[in-house]
């Protein structure tokens, strides 16, 4: 084939297509107005967001109503859950008022953790669930940690390393049968598997654009109608007053058309390539694992998928991933060996260290994330020259060498 770039690390962030940028560019220079003001250009502007809010909220089987539009996930998840918690800390003290419990997860978004360590700061007390192996929380260690004083659990829907699904329906009749509020940060499952509020019990809901599409800054808070909540960004009183701030009308637009345009046949699409992917690399390459859930059950009982349609994250033994990757970039294959939040941090991957792996192992982690734009080409590519990087990354590396010594011996 020829050699052009490949973009193998969707899960930092995606192009954003070109249909999207259509439907953008007219917010930039024609109808610029300001959705705020009572003026025919403002009031244009605010009609396109309510349409935008019409579609993400259809998307989720969710009112027009309880659509919040954000900068991105990291904003939305931190509306979520310091506005809960907050609502709850301004209640009048009293013994069966004075909630201060939230529940999740080690392998939660760095912005939930950081999140989650601040409020611990501000008088709240956060357990750290943990997970099995493949990544999956156990609803019935989420029932039992809940307390009198839980308000709040928060899981990830799809892991941003491991795409591992959590199963929503089952922690959502938990969360329901307990009286807690059930958040979930969807930010790389959203559009790419099923999400319905009402189904699976979900009373909070971060959403964003940039990993299906469409354009950076801008996501969306799904809050159902009821819950306690206030407002984290204060100002004019945007969005029914819980995210005070001007609207990014450009870039709602082009979230709305990112999530019109993305369909069935292209999670379809993403799922065979990354099982093809999966299953040649396990069987071209020895000594490697798959991380997440393992190749050949991807569903759970209730149907619902249990890893993202796009991800595949392996461990090579003996060799650095960092290594790893900038060998597959010089191949103009783009990869990651984790999110991209931690990109330039050494340490070993906390998620990977909380499904049971060894420093080592997760030091040689490599992460490829495909979109609907992925061609079965590109596959066969990586598959090509994977196996060739691998070979020559462990005779030069120390730790190979030493294990090549070791089985010479044996």
């Amino acid at each position: 084939m020829r050699i052009k770039e490949i973009y193998l690390d969707n899960g930092a962030t995606t192009k954003v297509d070109t249909k999207v940028m259509e439907a953008m560019l007219p917010y930039f220079t024609e109808k610029y107005g300001n959705a705020s003001s009572s003026h025919s250009f403002g009031q244009d502007a605010k009609d396109a967001i309510e349409k935008a809010r019409r579609v993400i909220a259809k998307s989720i089987s969710a009112n027009d109503d309880e659509i919040y539009f954000t900068s991105g996930g990291t904003e939305s998840n931190n509306n979520a859950l310091k506005g809960v918690a907050f609502a709850f800390k301004s209640e009048p003290k009293s013994e069966k008022t004075n909630r201060n419990h939230i529940i999740t997860t080690k392998i939660e978004h760095k912005c939930i953790l950081e999140t989650c360590k601040w409020l611990e700061t501000q008088g709240f007390t956060v357990t750290y669930l943990d997970v099995d192996k493949e990544g999956f929380v156990n609803p019935d260690d989420i029932k039992k940690a809940i307390t009198p004083k839980t308000i709040l659990v928060s899981v990830i829907h799809g892991n941003n390393e491991i795409g591992t699904l959590q199963g929503l329906t089952a922690i959502g009749k938990v969360c329901r049968e307990k009286g807690v509020y059930f958040h979930t940060d969807a930010c790389q499952s959203y559009t790419k598997t099923e999400i319905d509020v009402n189904k699976q019990n979900l009373d909070l809901v971060t959403l964003n654009a940039h990993k299906i599409h469409g354009p950076k800054g801008i996501g969306a808070l799904y809050v159902r109608k009821g819950t306690k909540i206030i407002p984290w960004q204060h100002g004019g009183g945007h969005e029914r007053g819980l995210r005070s701030g001007t609207e990014n009308v450009t870039g709602i637009v082009g979230f709305a058309e990112a999530v019109k345009l993305a369909g069935k046949k292209h999670i379809e699409h993403m799922a065979k390539l990354r099982n093809k992917l999966i299953d040649g690399v396990l069987k071209n390459i020895e000594d490697v694992r798959i991380n997440g859930p393992s190749e050949n059950n991807y569903k759970n009982h209730y149907g619902e998928d249990k890893r993202l349609c796009n991800n595949a994250n392996f461990s090579f033994k003996a060799i650095e991933g960092e290594a790893l990757g900038g060998y597959l970039d010089q191949k103009w294959i783009c990869s990651s060996t984790g999110s991209a939040c931690n990109a330039r941090t050494l340490e070993p991957s906390y998620v990977l260290k909380a499904i049971g792996l060894t420093d080592e192992e997760a030091n040689g982690s490599l992460r490829l994330t495909l979109s609907r734009f992925t061609t079965e080409e590109e596959i066969d590519y990586v598959l090509k020259v994977l196996p060739g990087i691998v070979k020559k990354l462990r005779w030069i590396s120390p730790i190979g060498k030493v294990v090549n010594y070791i089985l010479k011996k044996q």
